[in-house]
């Protein structure tokens, strides 16, 4: 049997995996690894959400199939919540659909209006599935480098001049994952004028919308007039409401858009869980003090990695939004590389975080560091860090010494 598959040949080996591996030997041979690594949130689910997951599952009917465009109800309070947020009306029969999280839509999307061939504009470094949902699709990507929206705006102009054919879709994604990034509509406008020049459809991805700290909450790209002409935002319940297990999203917009997921989405899916969809209607009409809690819970754990950090010698940038701090490797590391020092750091220090380069080429240099351990075991973090960091030259002498003895 032949094992060159196409598609599964246009996959490199997953970065992460390396790191994932020596965080599971260490874990094997009993060590206490503090995870930064995976953007997986560790608070419990508010508790009226999840008394409506059970309440609903004991209705015997909920347990049949569902729709894999939504439930009714959760469609309406998608809609709501667009109208609440960002002051957007939205059709929620026409222009909302319910996804198995925001990843599994854009992937789906991804395979639903791509041709092989098609160019994409993605940002670098980006979350994964950004790029490599439209390379499963058949898709060629012109990577935009995004340490900075500035930078972004600059590359987008730049790329789509020498473009042959012209791309056909652009990925947007504020707060950003893996940098924290955010923009103002000023922005939205700007890459707006741009898919309208390139006659270009915008995907953006707004999961991070709710987790801000410092000043205005982040806007939707869908406020400016004639957005839903061409764009379609994807969302998450995961980091809202602490629910990643679930897998629960959603996307609005251009109703073209969402009737092409729709049709791709009802040959493979029947949708949520029922009763999973009754409780993320509860939790987007039910009270938002919870979301309140969660987004104080990342913003104490954000100030307390940037000060612990700073006295252990590691100075890390304080994130606007997200529940990601994007860090630039400590000097005495920098020649490493970020996967290099990633591993190290587990091995040295017994702390796990991404390496930058696995969310591509431009986030060399950088490592992504989620905030999903309490205070007290950052602050113990940092402790390790700081150990880690005095004794730096006699770790990179012995990792040179070991690579030069294998080679």
């Amino acid at each position: 049997m032949r094992a060159d598959f196409h598609r599964i040949l246009r996959l490199p080996p997953y970065i992460f995996e390396e790191v994932n591996r020596l965080k599971a030997a260490a874990r094997a041979q009993g060590h206490d690894i503090i995870d930064f690594g995976m953007g997986n949130p560790d608070m419990p689910t508010p508790e009226h959400i999840t008394a409506k997951l059970i309440e609903t599952a004991r209705n015997p009917r909920t347990n049949r199939y569902s729709t894999s465009r939504g439930i009714p109800g959760l469609r309406r309070a998608v809609a709501a919540f667009y109208d609440r947020r960002f002051g957007v009306k939205i059709d929620p029969d026409r222009e909302t659909i319910v996804t198995l999280g925001s990843k599994e839509g854009f992937a789906n999307l991804a395979q639903a209006i791509t041709a092989p061939g098609d160019v994409v504009l993605v940002p670098s470094p980006s979350y994964p599935i950004h790029a490599y949902g439209f390379i499963i699709a058949g898709a060629v990507i012109q990577h935009l480098p995004a340490l900075d929206p500035d930078a972004f705006l600059a590359h987008m102009v730049e790329t789509a001049k020498q473009c042959d054919p012209a791309p056909s879709v652009i990925v947007l994604n504020y707060p950003s994952n893996p940098t924290a990034s955010v923009v103002d509509l000023a922005f939205y406008r700007e890459v707006l004028r741009f898919a309208e020049r390139y006659d270009l459809i915008v995907i953006s991805d707004l999961a991070y919308c709710e987790i801000y700290f410092d000043g205005n909450p982040p806007p939707s790209l869908l406020q400016l007039p004639g957005a839903k002409n061409r764009a379609v935002e994807f969302t998450s319940l995961s980091k809202t409401y602490a629910m990643p297990g679930w897998r629960i999203g959603f996307a609005v917009g251009n109703e073209q858009l969402i009737a092409a997921l729709a049709r791709v989405k009802s040959y493979l899916d029947y949708g949520a869980y029922t009763p999973i969809q009754v409780a993320a209607t509860a939790a987007l009409n039910g009270p938002q003090d919870c979301v309140d809690e969660i987004r104080n819970i990342y913003k104490s754990r954000r100030d307390c990695l940037v000060e612990s950090m700073e006295l252990a010698g590691w100075t890390i940038p304080s994130p606007s939004a997200s529940m990601f701090a994007w860090a630039p490797l400590p000097k005495e590391f920098e020649q490493v590389g970020s996967l290099e020092f990633s591993k190290l750091l587990i091995q040295h220090a017994k702390v796990a975080v991404s390496p930058g380069i696995g969310f591509g080429e431009s986030g060399e240099g950088y490592v992504r560091i989620a905030l999903v351990e309490n205070e007290q075991r950052i602050r113990q973090a940092a402790r390790n860090v700081r150990r880690f960091l005095n004794n730096a030259d006699q770790i990179i002498n012995a990792q040179t010494n070991k690579q030069a003895a294998v080679s």
